[in-house]
């Protein structure tokens, strides 16, 4: 079987494209003919090091996939070989990963794809969309109504908080580049703010006069000094971007107002709470709501250029498409 791997943590050139034994499942595992993976950022922390998590080494990278299934064991129930399926989290917590041309896929953590949905455009937004949908409703405990503000709108968990929070029927305020606020606005944003603007908390403050019930900042600036004064009462801040962010905590606004701060990461994700998201992802996938915005077709052989990508910044809201034939 051909993959891509790593023997031991580092860079991009780490990683190796050649044979590798095929997955061999258990019986509550599912095997699946990958038909295309992708790279998201947290696949370069794991590679590097940066997110450190249990791995066995010669290890396959990538966590996202949709494929067909081969073969689901006696306690994988649900499941037969032809169904097209898609999982977004191997390649962590001991797990292979998705970067071969066949990969082992939990029971518990993979989901049918509906039909008619195009395969390389579901493997872009499958992993964005979950993070997106905890972020909003596992961790942030949004519900219709609320005022939500999303910086960074633009981006790939961007998009995917305004398109799955709009849904939810929340007020969407959203961040982003001037160029981006047309693209945010056909998401669902009920309003587009100019990240650069010098008064942009002014700006927040007038476009919610009754405060932001959850903010969320893909960016990672995580400016708290000046969101947390501007959160309703009990209105709550999701981290989750920003690795290296130290920001300076308000306290007294913070209690005095029952408002709070909470971080979360998917790869910590229960497998029941990222079934929950599939759901709904799967509703929107269907409904065409869930797509990306361009992408970048690669090999599996490239995957490390497609790292090196990513970590240069290059991407510029692309989502990679790599596909093993």
């Amino acid at each position: 079987m051909r993959a891509a791997y790593i023997e031991r943590l580092g860079p991009p050139e780490l990683i190796r494209y050649g044979e590798l034994p095929p997955p061999v499942p258990g019986p509550t595992d599912v095997l699946v003919d990958v038909i295309a993976t992708t790279v998201n950022p947290v696949d370069t922390f794991v590679r590097s090091g940066l997110f450190r998590t249990p791995l066995p080494m010669p290890f396959v990278v990538s966590r996202d996939l949709v494929g067909t299934v081969v073969h689901a064991g006696p306690g994988a129930a649900g499941f037969a070989p032809g169904d097209t399926v898609w999982c977004n989290s191997l390649g962590h917590a001991g797990r292979q990963g998705a970067a071969a041309e066949q990969a082992v896929v939990p029971v518990e953590r993979l989901y049918r794809l509906p039909a008619g949905v195009s395969p390389a455009d579901a493997v872009t937004v499958v992993h964005p969309a979950g993070t997106a949908y905890l972020g909003l409703f596992t961790h942030g405990r949004l519900r219709a109504g609320e005022t939500v503000v999303v910086e960074g709108a633009a981006g790939n968990v961007g998009s995917a908080l305004v398109v799955l929070a709009a849904q939810a029927g929340a007020r969407v305020v959203a961040t982003a580049a001037a160029d981006d606020a047309d693209y945010c606005a056909g998401l669902g944003a009920d309003e587009v703010l100019d990240y650069r603007a010098p008064d942009l908390a002014d700006r927040l403050a007038k476009a919610c006069p009754d405060g932001i019930d959850l903010h969320l900042d893909t960016s990672g600036r995580n400016d708290l000094g000046t969101v947390v004064d501007l959160l309703a009462f009990r209105g709550r801040v999701v981290l989750l971007a920003g690795a290296a962010s130290r920001p300076v905590l308000p306290a007294g606004a913070l209690y005095m107002h029952d408002r709070t701060v909470t971080g979360f990461v998917i790869s910590h994700a229960t497998a029941g709470e990222l079934a929950e998201a599939a759901v709904t992802i799967n509703r929107l996938l269907a409904a065409g709501r869930l797509r990306p915005r361009a992408t970048v077709d690669l090999p599996l052989s490239a995957t490390a250029e497609a790292h090196r990508m990513i970590e240069r910044g290059e991407l510029h809201g692309r989502r990679v498409v790599v596909t093993p034939s």
